[in-house]
């Protein structure tokens, strides 16, 4: 089998998907290959309780509530609209959603400015247009028409970066449940279990702004930052650890640096500090999938390019994060280091007083 660097969540968990298809024989709705009590527990986890003498372990990091609420969503054939700051893992959400009810995550549509509506409804095959004609052969559907085919769950990535009017095809696809194809004189409808899940991020809110009708047509979900220190940094542990080992490294990134890295992610993200101190937010998104990215690249770079301790290449990734969006925010992660993070320093903690002692990489 030919390597792939990430596997999709319906093959990296098949055995996992086929344990509970098989352990709950509830009702399932249409085209369902879970229950929906199942889902829920494939993607927030058992709760440590096994299943059939199986513990299921948790893949998204949220509340087990939000969970349940867009799994309702599905089984009632209503649209799905995941909303929140960039990097707080609604496009896997999405993934894990669609992998547990129809077996396969890959009916996406990625939007961006470029996504034209044939992206959403359907295209053709040139040749086979050329040399016959419009015919069923020459017609090439989208992820959505596949979907309403196979009563499975389509993706909408970034929907609010598609231009208005490619938005607004998915109204008449949501509301109408079909897609009618003129140059056949056909229509597909959509079969029951037929179902779609779109994301937006709150950053990209004014890009392209989602028309009343089609908000009608979605049930929202905020999907927050993660709320507790230790969850956070087990997941960046989890998923950077995976990340160099992909690679064929060893990770070997002490606990201690990983906390310490998150919490200044989590101070800068919201403003304030464990301690109550005010901290002056950077425009950048200080999201836990950047907190993955640099504690994966000091991993790989203690693995490959062994000497420097790890605590001391932090504030060089930390300056190249936060000055993707506006370079002035290397002020203001000057200002953090002046201030909450002197004040812990002062305090006696170790950790911070090695950062401290790298504030010079700041003023590079």
């Amino acid at each position: 089998m030919t390597a792939r660097q990430i596997d999709p969540p319906e093959l990296r968990y098949a055995d996992e998907l086929a344990f509970l298809a098989a352990a709950d024989e509830g009702p399932r709705p249409p085209g369902w290959r879970l229950t929906p009590r199942a889902v829920v527990t494939f993607v927030a986890g058992s709760g440590g309780a096994p299943v059939n003498g199986r513990v299921i372990e948790p893949k998204f990091v949220g509340e087990r509530a939000l969970v349940e609420r867009c799994v309702v969503t599905l089984a009632g054939e209503r649209g799905l609209l995941l909303v929140g700051e960039p990097g707080t893992a609604k496009s896997m959400l999405s993934e894990l959603l669609a992998a547990a009810v129809c077996g396969t995550s890959a009916l996406a549509v990625q939007g961006t400015a470029g996504t034209s509506e044939d992206q959403l409804r359907y295209g053709w095959n040139y040749a086979l247009l050329l040399a016959q004609g419009p015919s069923p052969e020459s017609l090439v559907p989208s992820p959505i028409l596949t979907a309403m085919r196979t009563a499975a769950v389509a993706r909408v990535e970034e929907i609010t970066r598609c231009l208005p009017e490619v938005q607004d095809a998915l109204v008449s696809i949501m509301s109408e449940r079909r897609i009618s194809v003129p140059e056949l004189g056909t229509t597909d409808f959509a079969v029951p279990g037929f179902c779609l899940i779109a994301t937006a991020n709150l950053r990209d809110r004014g890009v392209s702004e989602m028309s009343a009708a089609l908000k009608r047509r979605f049930n929202f979900e905020v999907v927050p930052p993660i709320a507790d220190l230790d969850a956070e940094v087990a997941l960046v542990t989890r998923q950077a650890r995976s990340a160099v080992e992909r690679g064929g490294a060893t990770f070997g990134i002490d606990e201690a640096v990983l906390e310490t890295l998150v919490t200044a992610f989590r101070d800068l993200r919201t403003g304030s500090s464990a301690e109550g101190w005010e901290v002056e937010r950077p425009s950048s998104v200080m999201s836990t999938a950047e907190a993955v990215a640099v504690a994966a690249s000091i991993g790989l770079s203690t693995a490959y390019l062994p000497g420097p301790d790890p605590l001391s290449l932090l504030p060089g990734h930390l300056l190249g994060v936060v000055r993707k969006d506006d370079p002035a925010d290397a002020e203001r992660l000057l200002a953090y280091w002046d201030g909450a993070l002197r004040r812990r320093a002062e305090a006696g903690s170790r950790m911070w007083r090695q950062l401290w002692e790298h504030r010079d990489v700041l003023r590079d």
